[in-house]
């Protein structure tokens, strides 16, 4: 929300005065981070070889993915002036974790057929991602959409039944099936699908400019593509679908292609209390 992130600016003990080609950043340079950043309204910014999209405001986000080395250059330019600024991203190390006991055909997918749905259906996610909708939801805030025992971390390298696999990108809650997951912040809900062959019952909430939600493993929805929902409302319930060895919900957090961190939005963008 904008009045958090000027709250945030004097917590800083400056009030931001905006001066040409000035950037901004609230977050951490670091592995997994989304960071909001501040330039100048009518600025054109790029990272990554990405026109960033601003605010009317001037507000943008941007995000790093989990193996991302730096430093980073964000250019920032307005009319004939433009600058470059350079950030070095601090590394992570990430445990292993070994999983057994998931259903053994999620593991080695039995044939081409199977394959090919799962090619489709990261498609369906991929595409419900892609959208860069204008809205500033984002700038809100987030709260966790379900509280109960953390049981798995992003970036953690992966081994199911023995089988090493890729890492894990989001943030795992058990609780029993069943139990209401809500919207961490508001958005607009962009795919709901029942039964993906990895991860069960997905939902995607898009929070704008790029910035998704993805909720995984569920037993049911609340919610419907298309629907605008705000930061708290119920969306769905916690499952076991997918590869999963129980239930819990699988939270995901996505600038574009780019996977976060969910426990570093949680710790940088909590919502106002």
């Amino acid at each position: 929300m904008k009045f958090y992130l000027v709250g945030w600016l004097w917590l800083c003990g400056t009030l931001f005065i905006p001066q040409v080609l000035a950037l901004e950043f609230q977050g951490v340079w670091q592995q997994g981070a989304m960071l909001v950043g501040h330039a100048e309204p009518g600025s054109k910014v790029v990272f990554q070889d990405r026109v960033v999209s601003l605010t009317p405001q001037g507000y943008f986000v941007i995000g790093l993915g989990r193996d991302v080395k730096g430093p980073l250059v964000v250019a920032v330019s307005r009319g004939k002036d433009s600058r470059q600024y350079s950030y070095p991203v601090a590394q992570r190390e990430y445990k292993i974790q070994r999983v057994d006991g998931v259903p053994q055909r999620t593991v080695t997918p039995p044939s081409a057929k199977v394959l090919e749905r799962i090619r489709r259906e990261g498609r369906l996610v991929r595409k419900a991602r892609a959208d860069n909708d204008q809205r500033e939801d984002f700038l809100q805030g987030f709260h966790k959409p379900l509280e109960g025992p953390i049981t798995g971390v992003y970036g953690s390298r992966r081994v199911y039944n023995g089988v090493p696999k890729n890492p894990h990108y989001g943030l795992d809650i058990a609780r029993p099936t069943g139990t209401v997951v809500t919207a961490p912040a508001a958005g607009i809900v962009k795919l709901v699908y029942d039964d993906m062959y990895y991860s069960g019952g997905t939902l995607v909430l898009d929070h704008g400019h790029g910035l998704t939600s993805t909720f995984i493993h569920l037993s049911g929805a609340l919610v419907k593509a298309g629907d605008r929902v705000v930061a708290g409302q119920a969306i769905a319930k916690v499952g076991a679908s997918g590869r999963a060895t129980g239930p819990h919900l699988d939270w995901r957090v996505n600038w574009f292609s780019v996977r976060l961190d969910p426990a570093l939005v949680l710790e940088y963008f909590p919502a106002a209390q």
